[in-house]
């Protein structure tokens, strides 16, 4: 069995293109979605509507929570929220009813079994949306925010840097952004999860795409937080 995980991809309808036309080279039998599908991006309705298309199992992120009931005092640093509430405001103008109400009714966790091998999938940890558990955390806080759960795999996404660490015989996976990545790195980001009977391999995949495109679209949009474009670049 050979699924596929994708997250973050804030409305880079582009960047989310060309990783589902990479995975379709590959002999992929299931695509899960981790979270953060518009908000913070040129092309939310796109990317929804792509998203939707798919096969696949969605959770909720937290930047899809925020789509619905807009961004909350203490959930960001202070001089940022006014600009975030513009920017998920543009948003949800995009949107409509419907599509609003699918993002408000998206699940939070995923649990799956194939074989053996138990998964347990999430955007941030399993018991939030919004903390931020990094690549550089011990071994310690790793396994008390992210491994609560029996499984042999745990995939989250939120931070937006691809990582695979090993602890105690268990595999955490991070799947970077597809739209959005916070590494350096100019290129989209997923993971590939091969599955046996009882055994799993996993990778992380960059995706080029017209990155320089994207970023001149924003620079001469009229989105209202034009910051995103020095973070692509």
């Amino acid at each position: 069995m050979r699924i596929t995980f994708i997250s973050d991809i804030h409305g880079n309808a582009t960047a989310l293109e060309a990783v589902l036309e990479d995975i379709k080279q590959r002999d992929i039998q299931k695509t899960f979605v981790l979270g953060d599908l518009c908000y913070k991006g040129l092309d939310p309705k796109c990317s929804l509507e792509m998203v939707r298309s798919l096969n696949a199992d969605v959770i909720k992120g937290n930047a899809d929570e925020w789509v619905v009931r807009g961004v909350r005092q203490g959930e960001v640093p202070e001089q940022a929220l006014s600009m975030m509430n513009k920017e998920r405001d543009w948003t949800y103008s995009k949107l409509s009813e419907e599509e609003i109400e699918y993002l408000k009714n998206l699940p939070e966790e995923l649990n799956l079994e194939y074989g053996d091998v138990k998964i347990h999938a999430f955007h941030a940890t399993p018991n939030s949306l919004f903390e931020m558990v990094q690549p550089f955390e011990s071994d310690e806080v790793l396994s008390e925010k992210l491994m609560g759960t029996n499984a042999d795999i745990y995939i989250y996404a939120h931070i937006h840097k691809p990582y695979i660490r090993y602890i105690d015989g268990k595999c955490v996976v991070n799947t970077g952004s597809v739209g959005l990545p916070f590494d350096g790195v100019k290129k989209a980001s997923y993971v590939i999860l091969n599955i046996n009977e009882n055994s799993f391999n996993t990778s992380i995949v960059r995706v080029e795409y017209d990155v320089d495109k994207v970023i001149t679209e924003i620079r001469e949009s009229d989105y209202p937080n034009k910051e995103i474009a020095n973070i692509l670049e």
